[in-house]
């Protein structure tokens, strides 16, 4: 049997054997294999898996893999794809505990995230549609009982120049930086995130409004 523990927040996953003879591995993101668990039982990934298609070959990895290492990478707290290899791919039973047997290496992952097109960021937004009403609360409310109340912002990223939409505006303690505009509407009253979106830098909330209204009205 594998016990995952949790230790100190070192990058490494390691083993000993204790008195039995039993294996025990220790990992510093062994509060994620729950999560794992229940990603794997809720099949979260089969519709990204079937409706994004990037064109890229398969050598080791398939595209379908790289992104889930990628979103396993996020989950234990990336700011982006190069801290992949010190977080997922050193840690063998945290793959394990989200069903891979290996994670592609951080450059590789990030060349499929660069060979996306705006088709694919289409595929991924019907997959996001889909996983929402299958699981999301909100897509489960009772209008005839009472309306729902949707929350709508907008919040500035910061981010390099050569990113898709990267122009200057504003960003709230970062003077002179470029970056984009995250969009998103919320079911307030179940918590969650209907719809995100990114635009331009300069973009403000009256510009974007409607358009994340329509994107929910669709979801």
């Amino acid at each position: 049997m594998i016990a995952l523990k949790s230790t100190s927040p070192v990058y490494s996953s390691t083993s000993d054997a204790d008195e039995s003879g039993q294996q025990s591995h220790y990992s510093a993101r062994a509060y994620l294999a729950g999560v794992g668990a229940k990603i794997r039982a809720l099949n979260i990934f089969e519709p990204i898996a079937r409706k994004v298609k990037i064109d890229q070959k398969t050598v080791k990895d398939s595209p379908t893999e790289k992104l889930y290492d990628g979103f396993i990478g996020m989950l234990c707290g990336a700011k982006g794809m190069v801290e992949v290899n010190k977080l997922v791919r050193s840690d063998k039973r945290l793959q394990q505990a989200f069903g891979r047997e290996r994670c592609a290496e951080q450059s590789v992952i990030q060349e499929t995230l660069d060979a996306s097109n705006v088709e694919n960021v289409q595929q991924m937004e019907g997959a996001m549609d889909e996983l929402y009403r299958l699981n999301g609360q909100g897509y489960q409310h009772n209008y005839a009982k009472t309306i729902q109340v949707l929350d709508v912002d907008i919040s500035g990223q910061p981010c390099g120049e050569k990113a898709d939409f990267a122009t200057k505006g504003y960003f709230a303690g970062k003077r002179n930086r470029r970056g984009r505009q995250r969009g998103r509407v919320l079911a307030t009253g179940y918590n969650g995130i209907i719809v995100e979106r990114v635009y331009g830098g300069k973009v403000q909330l009256t510009k974007a409004l409607q358009p994340l209204i329509q994107a929910t009205a669709q979801t």
